[in-house]
């Protein structure tokens, strides 16, 4: 048995090689760019900070601050590899075709473009959805309430990693027509399907929003609702790609089937 699956472990290995390699050279790429990086994803907090210090006298005072020592490095890695990772994201998709492309038909096989470049595209649109869209509306939301009481002074090493996780998970969640189209393709799922299983795509839609978002009811729409309507964006694709056979043909080829059948005897006794 393990005869069997070493070649594919060997292809696993050297797949996550190149992504691996990729990733570092990217990370000391953006290093070097990691101050623009931070800044920029440190805006959402100081507009939101400062449309607070409108509101309230206390929270005039609200600044990000940091609680380690070295705490400005490790932000700066941090921030490094986030970007590295969504400039390396072409690299890794494609590393992620050509370990399963052996097992995919030859027309198959020429659709790794569209999976890369779909892949890249939705990974950044559900990035600057949450940037320009959710991270406003959320941070606001949560640095206003109580700031009439207390003052704001966000830990950058906190912040950094919530936001991160917004992004990756709108990123992520951006993906969903992408991996329904390429399912579709393959003949694993048909619009009918997908259809059956919407009201469970709901409950985990929202269970994934209340994860991946920060605890306010508003933050969590704003991504659960994307979401339904990826999702029911991505049965019209999956539609147009691998539709179901609708029952009225399937009708139409058994009354087919039955006419058929007398004549077939019919001609057969003729012939005896």
């Amino acid at each position: 048995m393990f005869d069997e699956i070493k070649p594919h472990l060997v292809e696993l290995r050297k797949r996550l090689a190149i992504s691996a390699a990729s990733l570092l050279v990217m990370f000391f790429v953006m290093f070097y760019f990691h101050e623009a990086i931070l800044n920029w994803i440190v805006e959402p907090l100081n507009t939101a900070l400062i449309e607070v210090g409108k509101k309230s006298v206390h929270a005039a005072d609200g600044m990000v601050t940091t609680s380690q020592v070295g705490g400005a490095f490790f932000v700066a890695l941090k921030v490094s590899f986030f970007a590295a990772i969504i400039g390396a994201l072409p690299i890794i998709l494609s590393q992620i075709w050509m370990f399963i492309a052996p097992g995919l038909y030859a027309h198959e096989k020429k659709m790794i473009i569209p999976f890369i470049v779909g892949g890249t595209v939705m990974f950044l649109v559900g990035v600057l959805f949450a940037y320009y869209v959710v991270t406003p509306f959320g941070f606001d939301f949560l640095i206003t309430f109580g700031s009439f009481k207390f003052t704001p002074l966000i830990n950058i090493e906190d912040y950094v990693g919530f936001f991160t996780k917004i992004m990756f998970g709108f990123g992520l969640a951006f993906e969903l027509p992408i991996f329904a189209y390429f399912l579709a393709l393959l003949g694993l799922v048909d619009h009918k399907q997908m259809i059956a299983f919407f009201k469970y795509a709901i409950v985990i839609i929202f269970i994934v929003a209340a994860l991946l978002t920060p605890p306010d009811v508003l933050t969590q729409l704003l991504m659960a609702g994307p979401l339904v309507i990826l999702y029911g964006f991505s049965i019209l694709i999956v539609r147009f790609v691998n539709p179901a056979k609708e029952d009225d043909d399937e009708d139409e080829d058994e009354e087919e089937a039955q006419e058929e059948t007398p004549e077939v005897l019919e001609t057969s006794k003729k012939e005896d």
